[in-house]
């Protein structure tokens, strides 16, 4: 159980990071007059943020359950 929360907490820091620096590149180009794009980046973040959170506290109670 916690290898497989782990690979997802990799899995999602990974989409965090990658979905970070396309907004970021995006920004940066200055191509999209409206912020339409950037937004759209922005909310893809901070789910892969809250996701990873979750599996954080998933792999503590398992932690903390399998002590006793």
């Amino acid at each position: 159980m916690n290898a497989i929360l782990i690979i997802l907490l990799i899995l999602a820091m990974g989409a965090t990071a990658y979905v970070l620096v396309r907004g970021v590149i995006a920004m940066a180009s200055g191509k999209d007059i409206s912020g339409e794009r950037q937004q759209d980046y922005m909310r893809k973040r901070v789910l892969f943020q809250a996701v990873a959170i979750i599996i954080v506290i998933l792999l503590l109670v398992v932690a903390g359950g399998s002590r006793g």
